[in-house]
């Protein structure tokens, strides 16, 4: 993993994440695992539930901060080379607008974020599943 970042999407496979990225991805799933299992935890031992409350709520804590700091990052690039004006007003766009553009696409299209949304959705539906049954049944 180094810090080659891919200006097409066609490079993607050659590219590496960067380190940093793999290790927020690697966070924001933690994260997800430790609220999930909250309540499955409470009826173990509450202390566990808390301990695992705090590792999710800590987690996604750290991983919004790194995803708020690259948004923030590409929005400012996208004012500072005014892309939107440019695009509104059908302006030419240079060799960096289309670079960044291009780099935009591509992370809108990555395998992590849709792994992180399956793995977010998949153990959401297995928790409330559970969450239910020991509510309701044990």
């Amino acid at each position: 993993m180094n810090n080659q970042s891919c200006t097409d999407c066609t490079e993607r496979p050659q590219c590496r994440d960067s380190f940093a990225s793999w290790l927020f991805f690697i966070v924001g799933i933690i994260a997800t695992i430790a609220i999930r299992v909250v309540t499955l935890l409470m009826h173990l031992n509450p202390i566990y539930g808390k301990i695992s409350w705090y590792v999710g709520v800590g987690g996604f804590f750290i991983f919004f901060m790194y995803k708020f700091r690259v948004l923030q990052a590409r929005s400012q690039q996208i004012d500072k080379q005014s892309i939107v004006e440019k695009i509104d007003h059908r302006k030419q766009l240079t060799n960096e607008d289309h670079k960044l553009i291009g780099i935009i696409l591509c992370s809108l299209s990555s395998r992590k974020e849709r792994i992180n949304y399956f793995v977010i959705f998949a153990l959401s539906a297995v928790a409330l599943i559970i969450a239910a049954y020991m509510d309701f049944f044990v």
